[in-house]
C-alpha cells in the first residue's frame, strides 16, 4: 500500500503539561481523528482503579445487557464478521495463531482456535471511564474487570491476545515496552491500530515548521511501535461496510516473529 503524504498536527499543551498529536482523517470521517497524548516528564504509573460512581443502576444494567446482546447478534450475522473469520482461516494468519499458542490450548485474552471456529473463553477488560453499572454488566457477561490501571503495561506471561482497537499510541508503546523480549513478544497476538499507519506519520507541523517526529518529545510515545515494525506480520481488517467503519477502521492483526535479541534494537 502506497503511503500518502501526511503530517501530524501538534496542538497546544494542556494545563497538565501534555501535548496532543492529531492524526488527520480523510473525508467525512475527519472528526474521528486519532489522538496521541504525550505526558511531559515522567511516565504514568500503574495505579489502583475503581469506578468514579460506586452505585449500580439495576434498570440501566438490564438495558445495557439487552443492548449488548442485540449488538452481538447483529455482528454475528454480518458480512463483516464472516469476513474477519474467513481472514483468520487464511493459512498464513492461522499459522501465526498456532505459533503464538505453542503448546497451550488457548490464549490468555483469549481465543481458542481450531480449523473451523474461534471461541472466547476468559476475557479481562479495562477502560478508565467504565461506570460501576457497566463494570457489573461486563462481569455478568463473563468478563473480568481489572482493578488496576496498568497503562497498557501488561506482561504476557503466557499466550495472550490483546484486543486494543483505537487505543492511544502510548498504550501500544507501553505494551511493547513491557514485553520487549523475544519470548514475550512471540507469545502475543495484537488486534489494534495499524502500526504501518504510524510509520506513515513520521513528521508533524508546528507553527508551519516541519519537525522530525524522531527528534521530538513525541518520539517516546511511538519508539517501540516503529521499532517493532521490523519483525511484525500485519494483516489489515477490511471493514466492508460503513456500519462497522467507526469501530474497526484502520485496524489490523499484528503478530511478532523474532529469532534473537539483536532484533530488538530501538535505533
Amino acid at each position: 500500500m502506497a503511503a500518502s503524504t501526511k503530517v501530524l498536527a501538534l496542538e497546544s499543551p494542556t494545563q497538565t503539561g501534555e501535548w496532543t498529536v492529531v492524526l488527520p482523517r480523510k473525508g467525512r470521517h475527519r472528526r474521528n481523528s486519532r489522538k496521541i497524548t504525550i505526558a511531559k516528564g515522567q511516565q504514568q504509573e500503574q495505579q489502583p482503579w475503581v469506578p468514579t460512581d460506586l452505585e449500580i443502576d439495576p434498570e440501566r444494567q438490564s438495558k445495557l445487557i439487552h443492548k449488548i446482546q442485540a449488538c452481538m447478534k447483529k455482528i454475528e450475522n454480518s458480512q463483516f464478521f464472516l469476513a474477519v473469520l474467513d481472514q483468520m482461516q487464511i493459512p498464513k494468519v492461522l499459522n501465526h495463531f498456532h505459533r503464538v499458542l505453542g503448546s497451550e490450548s488457548q490464549l490468555q485474552m483469549p481465543c481458542t482456535l481450531d480449523e473451523k471456529k474461534v471461541q472466547l473463553d476468559y476475557i479481562e477488560v479495562f477502560d478508565p471511564v467504565l461506570s460501576a453499572t457497566e463494570s457489573q454488566v461486563l462481569e455478568d457477561l463473563g468478563c473480568s474487570v481489572l482493578s488496576l490501571n496498568e497503562q497498557g503495561r501488561r506482561e504476557a506471561k503466557k499466550s495472550t491476545l490483546f484486543f486494543m482497537p483505537h487505543c492511544e499510541a502510548e498504550l501500544y508503546n507501553n505494551l511493547l515496552q513491557a514485553n520487549w523480549g523475544v519470548e514475550s513478544l512471540n507469545r502475543i497476538a495484537l488486534f489494534g491500530n495499524s502500526f504501518e499507519t504510524y510509520k506513515q506519520h513520521v513528521s508533524f507541523k508546528y507553527y508551519d515548521q516541519e519537525v522530525s517526529l524522531m527528534n521530538s518529545s513525541v518520539a517516546e510515545s511511538v519508539t517501540h511501535i516503529l521499532a517493532a515494525r521490523r519483525f511484525i506480520d500485519e494483516f489489515r481488517i477490511e471493514t466492508i461496510s460503513d456500519d462497522y467503519f467507526a469501530a474497526f477502521h484502520d485496524s489490523s492483526w499484528h503478530f511478532f516473529k523474532l529469532a534473537c535479541e539483536n532484533e530488538l534494537q530501538l535505533n
